[in-house]
């Protein structure tokens, strides 16, 4: 199976850079200063074991790419740029290609379904960095990530087989799930407090605002009986797999990486924003996640220094 991986950022560059290096077949779609450098220099990818250079076949468009219906494309751009990307996928794809939600959250699968009918998600857990053009970082030291996959919204079959195959040949862990979106759903938990750790240096008041997050949203989802994987049963599948001891400076994690690149927006409307509104809908208060997604967004506006922000101040103006 084809791979195309759509946005080579944090997650899709070393995503795409460790298949090429294992020989799978595989290129990438990546914008601006990054692909200027991954096509001038090749894409640089820097682990705890060392660097390696990869000549990644990479353009703008899916059009300049070769493709055909046997073709999987796995997303990796943030949530808020998925529906410009279905333009590409709409005029230059077959409608037999596989399209794969790499993405955090859990409103991007049903938007790929809007242009084509095989539709997997994937839970990445895989801590990873993009800060400079053509250079990515995975942090941790045994296995690069952690990427169960499975149909949308339910079952197995085929097709979700043969992508898992190929991560696994990539060096990825990755088991196939009838139950994806649960698995993603419990993600989104975790995605709760990227808004927190973006804005504000750690500590304990960073923490409560994040429980506080977490708290609301699984409120939240169980109003809205969603289905979701238990605690317990995610920390078993991450275990010990990922190592992140010696990992080279990664910074934070994507909403962090967002405000340090001053790209002047982030992806909290599908993180928060989806607990303020599946709350709307189901009659629950969101005061903390509505107050969490519209920090994050006056600091991209602002194009502020993540960690900036003071958590103790934050908790008095959300308590006010």
């Amino acid at each position: 199976m084809r791979l195309v991986v759509y946005g080579a950022g944090a997650v899709g560059g070393v995503l795409a850079a460790r298949l090429h290096l294992a020989g799978v077949d595989v290129q990438a779609v990546a914008r601006g200063p990054h692909l200027d450098a991954i096509r001038a220099r090749g894409l640089r990818l820097v682990t705890p074991h060392g660097e390696d250079v990869v000549p990644l076949r990479t353009a703008a468009s899916l059009a300049d790419l070769e493709l055909d219906p046997d073709t999987a494309v796995i997303l990796t751009v943030k949530s808020h740029q998925t529906a410009a990307v279905m333009r590409d996928v709409a005029l230059h794809t077959s409608p037999e290609v596989t399209l794969v939600s790499g993405q955090n959250g859990v409103a991007n699968e049903e938007t790929l379904q809007r242009t084509r009918r095989h539709v997997l998600g994937m839970v990445v857990m895989m801590p990873t960095s993009h800060l400079e053009p053509g250079v990515v970082i995975q942090a941790s030291s045994n296995v690069p990530g952690l990427l169960d996959v499975g149909c949308f919204p339910e079952g197995t079959d085929e097709r979700a087989e043969r992508v898992a195959a190929a991560l696994r040949a990539g060096g990825f862990e990755s088991v196939v799930r009838p139950d994806i979106m649960a698995w993603k759903h419990r993600k989104l938990l975790l995605n709760l407090g990227n808004a927190a750790q973006a804005a504000c240096p750690p500590d304990d008041d960073r923490d409560r605002l994040t429980e506080l997050a977490r708290c609301e949203g699984e409120r939240v989802l169980a109003a809205a009986h969603v289905a979701i994987v238990s605690e317990e049963d995610d920390d078993v599948r991450r275990g010990d797999l990922l190592d992140t001891r010696s990992m080279r400076a990664r910074g934070g994690g994507s909403t962090w990486q967002s405000l340090r690149r001053r790209t002047g927006d982030v992806e909290t409307d599908y993180l928060n924003g989806e607990i303020s509104l599946l709350g709307r809908r189901h009659g629950v208060p969101t005061p903390v996640n509505d107050f969490l997604r519209d920090v994050s967004w006056k600091m991209a506006a602002a194009r502020a220094e993540p960690g900036s922000l003071s958590a103790a101040d934050l908790l008095k103006e959300l308590e006010a």
